[in-house]
C-alpha cells in the first residue's frame, strides 16, 4: 500500500512562489511515476507536471517555464516549485503515484493566488 502526504500550500500574491512537497510511504517500485495534479470547484482534476524518470518531465502548457517538478527517489519524495504564480493557478494540488494501472492520491493541499 502507498500513502502520499502533501505540504507547502498556502496563500501567495500574484507573481510569488511556493514549493509543494509530497512524501510517499509504504512500498516503492522502480517503475513508479509521480506527478502533481490540480483541481478547482466544478472542474475535472488535471495533470500539472509528471516526473517520468531521470531528467524527464512533462508539464501542462499553462505552467511551462514557471513550474518545475523534482523527484528525489532516495527519499521517496516529489516536489513542485511554482514561480510567477497567477490567480488561475489557484486550486487544490494533489500528489499522485502511478504504478501500472493503479493510481494513488494524496489528500491535497490548497494553493490560493490572490492579492
Amino acid at each position: 500500500q502507498v500513502e502520499l502526504v502533501e505540504s507547502g500550500g498556502g496563500l501567495v500574491q500574484p507573481g510569488g512562489s511556493l514549493n509543494l512537497s509530497c512524501t510517499a510511504s509504504g512500498s516503492s517500485e522502480s517503475t513508479d511515476i509521480m506527478a502533481w495534479y490540480r483541481q478547482t470547484p466544478g472542474k475535472q482534476r488535471e495533470p500539472v507536471a509528471l516526473a517520468e524518470g531521470i531528467n524527464s518531465a512533462n508539464y501542462v502548457d499553462s505552467v511551462k517555464g514557471r513550474f518545475t517538478i523534482f523527484r528525489d527517489k532516495a527519499k521517496n519524495m516529489v516536489y513542485l516549485q511554482m514561480n510567477s504564480l497567477k490567480p488561475d493557478d489557484t486550486a487544490v494540488y494533489y500528489c499522485a503515484l502511478m504504478r501500472g494501472l493503479r493510481k494513488y492520491w494524496g489528500q491535497g493541499t490548497q494553493v490560493t493566488v490572490s492579492s
